[in-house]
């Protein structure tokens, strides 16, 4: 019975493990083959090889050497970060009202919040396109900011009202016979407690306007004022018939790096930050 049992363990920590390494390959494969692609060059990016035969950073030079590419990769590192600045800073102070403060109807607001984000870019797109036009920001990174302000909104409003929630009211109560107003209370005692959920919702809100793509391509029509997302799709080679496939993939890696960077830097707090709220004892 003993022995029948070590088996059946053994045979779920293989399978188990089995597993886990499909998983690792299938998400990581496609960036590896993005990277061994960029790294050819002439002929050998037609030959399907899984290990590196020859590196060239050729294809690197040219992204940074030809086109607008590096103003657009600033673009991109200018919007983000000051959508995830204003996303931040309007969530905290709307979800310390939802968490903090009575009134009728909070659940609703708070229900309503979040079914916005289920409406596609597409269904809201000539709306949206209209009100950048009245407010004269088109063709500028201020409508890329509005945009993507707007859509990160109701995902980090719901993470940190369902984080501030669970912060114990007495903190709050110490601080108000102290003399704290609104404001000290929301800067000097919560969000120093708030740090996994405010890295969690801005790494996630970073990571969806640096890879946001229709917004981008609507709202800009210029290679000063493109983010690279747009920049790369509209990458083109010697003629209309080909296609640069190395430059491609040279951009692609340049775009993707920073972003498995700060994923890895800031691991730990993205997961206690997205489970934080799901647990009460």
């Amino acid at each position: 019975m003993g022995a029948t049992f070590d088996y059946w363990k053994l045979t779920k920590t293989v399978l188990f493990y089995a597993l886990v390494l499909v998983i690792v390959v299938v998400s990581v494969f496609p960036f590896y083959y993005a990277i061994l692609t960029s790294l050819k060059s002439g002929t050998d990016l037609f030959r399907v090889t899984y290990w590196p035969t020859s590196i060239s950073f050729d294809n690197f030079r040219q992204v940074f050497s030809q086109g607008a590419f590096p103003r657009n990769l600033l673009n991109s590192v200018f919007v983000a970060s000051v959508t995830v600045i204003l996303a931040l800073f309007l969530a905290v102070t709307a979800s310390f009202a939802l968490s903090r403060v009575r009134f009728r109807g909070r659940g609703l607001l708070l229900m309503t919040i979040l079914a916005v984000s289920m409406f596609p870019q597409i269904a809201v797109l000539a709306g949206l396109f209209e009100v950048i036009r009245f407010l004269g920001i088109y063709n500028t990174p201020w409508a890329l900011i509005f945009a993507y302000t707007i859509f990160t909104l109701p995902f980090t409003v719901w993470v940190l009202t369902t984080f501030m929630r669970d912060l114990p009211v007495e903190i709050e109560e110490a601080a108000i016979v102290d003399g704290a107003t609104p404001w000290v209370i929301i800067t000097q005692v919560f969000m120093p407690l708030m740090w996994p959920a405010l890295v969690t919702t801005g790494l996630l809100a970073f990571i969806a306007a640096w890879n946001e793509f229709l917004f981008a391509l609507t709202f800009t029509v210029s290679n000063e004022t493109r983010t690279v997302p747009v920049a790369i799709a509209l990458l083109s080679g010697g003629s209309q018939y080909e296609i640069p496939w190395g430059i491609i993939m040279a951009a692609s890696v340049v775009v993707t790096v920073p972003l498995v960077a700060l994923v890895l830097v800031f691991q730990r707090k993205i997961v206690s930050g997205l489970t934080a709220g799901g647990v009460k004892g």
